[in-house]
C-alpha cells in the first residue's frame, strides 16, 4: 500500500474540529437551540489550555464540561473557545483550544465525534502559547504563595474512605454542576454525563 503522504487522517480530523467551531459560533450567536446540549472532553495538559490550579488538581489529564444550563461569556476564535463555568459553586473561566479535544457529544440527538489531541496540521498562534507559559508560571507562583500564607492552618482531617481514596473530604467528583442549589442532584446527573460520554466513546 502507498504511503499516505496528504495525511487524510489529519485533514479530517481538523475538518471535523472545524464543525466544532461552528457549532459553538452558532451557539454565541442564537444560543442553544431546543433540547441541544453539549460534552466537550479535552486533555487538560494540551498546549494553550488555560484552566484554574484547583480545577487541574481535580483533572489532571482529562476534563468534561457540559454546555446546557448554566454557562456564560461563550466566546469562540479561530483556534479555541473560552466559557465561564460553575464548580462546586465556584466561578471558574476555561480557555480551550480546539487542537485539545478529545470528544464532543451531543445527547440529545446522540451525535458525537471523537479526535485524537495534538494530531492536527494547525499550529496555535505563539502569542497564545506564550501566554498560556506566562500563566502557567502565574498560577503556579500564587499557588505557592498560599500554601505558605496557609501552612499554620490547622488542617481538616481526613476520614477512612477519603484516606483510601486519596482525595479530600470536601471534593466533588461531578465535571460541572447544573445546579447549586441542589448538590446532590448535580453531582449524581454531572457524573452520569461523564459516564454516558464515556460509555458513547467506547463503541465500536
Amino acid at each position: 500500500m502507498a504511503e499516505d503522504l496528504i495525511r487524510y487522517d489529519i485533514v479530517i480530523q481538523d475538518a471535523l474540529r472545524g464543525a466544532v467551531r461552528k457549532i459553538l459560533t452558532e451557539v454565541v450567536r442564537i444560543g442553544l437551540p431546543g433540547e441541544h446540549h453539549f460534552y466537550i472532553a479535552f486533555d487538560t495538559n494540551a498546549p494553550g489550555v488555560r484552566i484554574s490550579p484547583r480545577l487541574h488538581e481535580r483533572y489532571p489529564t482529562e476534563m468534561t464540561v457540559v454546555l446546557q444550563h448554566q454557562f456564560w461569556d461563550l466566546t469562540v476564535t479561530d483556534h479555541a473557545f473560552e466559557v465561564g463555568l460553575s464548580f462546586g459553586g465556584i466561578p471558574e473561566k476555561l480557555f480551550v483550544p480546539f487542537s485539545s479535544i478529545k470528544g464532543f457529544f451531543d445527547p440529545s440527538v446522540q451525535f458525537a465525534l471523537e479526535f485524537e489531541p495534538g494530531k492536527t496540521a494547525e499550529e496555535l498562534p505563539d502569542e497564545l502559547v506564550d501566554a498560556a507559559r506566562d500563566q502557567e508560571r502565574a498560577e503556579a507562583t500564587l499557588s505557592e504563595i498560599d500554601d505558605a500564607l496557609s501552612g499554620d492552618a490547622p488542617k481538616p482531617a481526613k476520614s477512612k474512605t477519603d484516606k483510601a481514596k486519596g482525595r479530600k473530604p470536601a471534593e466533588k467528583t461531578a465535571d460541572a454542576s447544573a445546579d447549586d442549589a441542589d448538590k446532590t442532584k448535580d453531582d449524581d446527573a454531572a457524573s452520569a454525563d461523564v459516564v454516558s460520554l464515556d460509555a458513547f466513546r467506547k463503541k465500536p
